[in-house]
């Protein structure tokens, strides 16, 4: 096999060994499946790179002055294989981070400009598995998930104050290497991820980890809604529960934020004829529902249970993001006229 063939194939294997890590942290700073694969694959695109680029170094210094200055180079760090990239998860980490910063700050750029974005209404990418069908991958997966109302809050962060919470708090990553990425001393990148993680802290509620237990509050909301039983759906709703709906875009007014129990309990209602065409999903590792008459998918709403009451729904019934979510085959359901 050719050599460079085969330090390439090597090469790909390392990182594969990483990439369950770097979706991870591309997901959390960009609430989009489909951009975080795209900044995970640039960070595979640039370790090929810079593997090349050490390559071609090595062989120009062994044309030059023979095998000592080669090896010199490899004992360096410098050469060829693993000592390009002394620390591959880590040198891999803060490459990810330095592309999904330059994804959020072109995204809130974009935001700025247009009158038909809202961070109030909008709602991240869910991963949505089925709820019936248990493995070790999925309860591994999530054991390690976040949840959507966490995602929403890290929308509303500034992109430097979202790295630097996302990379300190949730994978550890030291404040002197996240302060390379963000271009400001290791105190002032220690005062954004404070600043994020207040902001968290004061919006984002500890939601309910027994899938069991929050199953059963989402099987009682869609008998409610079934029923229509205003009083039903009140008690399962904290007091100041609030129910975002994004459906793509704000000019139809369809996409909007709503609180209080009353309130979002009459917005169920309106939507009672949906409810026989739900089924229970798990949606970032946890119930859900999903919305599917006669098979077509109209709605995915994420659940925040907190002490037994629903403090948070999350839907989105964007019709062109439901088609490019990566949902799991569902049953068969009735029409909607059924």
């Amino acid at each position: 096999m050719d050599v460079n063939v085969s330090a390439e194939a090597g090469l790909a294997a390392r990182f594969e060994e990483h990439r369950p890590r770097l979706n991870a942290v591309a997901y959390r700073m960009l609430g989009s499946l489909s951009e975080s694969e795209d900044a995970v694959q640039e960070a595979w695109f640039r370790l090929s790179r810079t593997q090349n680029a050490a390559a071609a170094a090595a062989a120009t210094a062994t044309a030059a002055a023979g095998a000592d200055a080669a090896a010199g180079a490899a004992a360096s760090g410098t050469g060829e294989g693993a000592g390009e990239v002394r620390n591959l998860g880590a040198w891999l980490t803060t490459v990810v981070g330095r592309v999904c910063l330059d994804l959020l700050r072109s995204r809130q750029s974009r935001r700025e400009e247009s009158l038909d974005v809202s961070l109030e209404t909008h709602v991240p990418d869910p991963v949505v598995s089925r709820a019936d069908v248990v493995d070790p991958e999925q309860e591994a997966l999530r054991a390690d998930s976040v949840g959507l109302a966490l995602l929403v809050v890290l929308e509303t962060l500034a992109p430097a104050e979202r790295l630097a919470f996302v990379l300190h708090d949730m994978f550890a990553v030291p404040f002197d290497e996240i302060a390379l990425i963000v271009e400001r001393t290791p105190a002032a990148t220690r005062q954004l991820a404070s600043r994020a993680r207040r902001r968290v802290q004061g919006s984002a509620p500890a939601h309910e980890r027994d899938v069991a237990k929050q199953r059963e509050v989402v099987e009682a909301w869609t008998a409610a809604t079934k029923a229509g039983d205003f009083d039903a759906l009140l008690e399962l709703l904290d007091p100041d529960v609030v129910l975002r709906s994004d459906t793509g875009e704000l000019s139809s007014g369809l996409s909007k934020l709503v609180r209080g129990a009353a309130t979002v309990a009459a917005q169920a209602a309106m939507f009672a004829r949906l409810a026989v065409h739900q089924h229970v999903v798990l949606v970032n590792g946890l119930p859900g529902l999903v919305a599917a008459p006669g098979g077509d998918v109209f709605s995915l709403g994420s659940f925040t249970v907190v002490d037994g009451k629903i403090v948070e729904i999350n839907i989105i019934a964007d019709p062109e993001r439901l088609r490019n979510l990566r949902l799991p085959p569902l049953p068969p359901f009735p029409p909607l006229d059924a």
